[in-house]
């Protein structure tokens, strides 16, 4: 995205800063084994990233098609069946994949005690994510570290490390770093930017010409407005406060513009054919890292 203007910290800010960090840092610990449990159980239920290309190891067989070589069909398959088929190799060139987790203060909210909030489950996706990615032989990066993507441990460490003390992920603000045409990004935030601003920062992200995909987090409240009677809120971004004297005689026009600014986001991702989707935070973190890896599945598949 295009470059924010910078301006010192005052002391008080850089004081919160360190706080946040190392609240952060003593979540970690917590959050890596969350995000290993939801990895190792979303494992269990796919196949890998594995898919069609060169490469010497064997992967599946498939019917003839008009169009393939008759070099790559498998006789001895075929004469145990009335169809020819086709032996298919694994494709073995690893792929690179750029991680951003949205960690600015409206990512800090959350409605109820139990749920976790929104910076936690990005954290919890995209760590989870990574440790699948790298699993299956991809390469990884945190996107505005201006760092060449890494696979293994050592990747996942780096991201891991990234998060926790980089500078990258300060609200849909992403800071420019070169890409090659057609890299593999993965933005996970809530969003919660003004129309026209998340329209301009789509529209920079989409000349660069990347596959992106696109996870809105949610809290219920944030969807709903479930609240009764007087309410004082409070914006987390500077936003001031609001009085509300009567919230249930505001909810119906509330969940209008909520939906409409979900639609906005959603169009905008239609136009560069993008993947979108949605994820609230009193759904379990195994649905939403399922979603994360299938919509990476279906470019990959047909990129030989």
């Amino acid at each position: 995205m295009a470059p924010e203007p910078t301006a010192a910290l005052e002391p008080g800010h850089v004081a919160a800063l360190r706080s946040e960090s190392e609240r952060l840092g003593s979540r970690l610990p917590g959050l890596l084994v969350e995000a290993e449990r939801v990895a190792t159980t979303v494992s269990q239920g796919v196949h890998g990233r594995r898919r069609p290309g060169l490469g010497e190891t064997f992967w599946q067989f498939r019917q003839y098609q008009p169009g393939d070589a008759a070099g790559t069909i498998d006789w001895r398959q075929s004469a145990r069946s009335r169809h020819l088929f086709v032996r298919q190799q694994e494709w073995e060139a690893a792929e690179s994949v750029w991680l951003w987790a949205d960690q600015s203060p409206s990512m800090r909210y959350r409605s109820k005690p139990a749920w976790s909030t929104k910076r936690e489950r990005a954290l919890v996706l995209l760590l989870a994510l990574a440790g699948l990615l790298v699993r299956g032989g991809e390469r990884i990066a945190l996107l505005g570290t201006g760092e060449r993507p890494q696979g293994g441990r050592y990747g996942f460490n780096l991201l891991v490390e990234r998060l926790l003390h980089g500078t990258a992920g300060a609200g849909f603000r992403l800071p420019p770093q070169p890409l090659p045409r057609h890299a593999r990004l993965v933005l996970v935030s809530d969003f919660l930017e003004p129309a026209d601003q998340l329209a301009e920062r789509v529209r920079t992200l989409g000349a660069l010409g990347a596959e992106v995909s696109l996870m809105m987090l949610a809290d219920p409240a944030e969807e709903t407005l479930d609240f009764h009677g007087r309410v004082l809120f409070e914006g987390l971004e500077g936003e001031g406060r609001a009085l509300i004297g009567n919230v249930d005689a505001i909810r119906t026009g509330y969940r209008d513009l909520y939906r409409a600014h979900h639609e906005h986001l959603a169009d905008l991702a239609r136009r560069h054919a993008w993947q979108f989707a949605r994820h609230r935070t009193d759904r379990p973190a195994e649905t939403g890292l399922l979603t994360l890896y299938q919509m990476l599945a279906p470019r990959a598949a047909g990129r030989h």
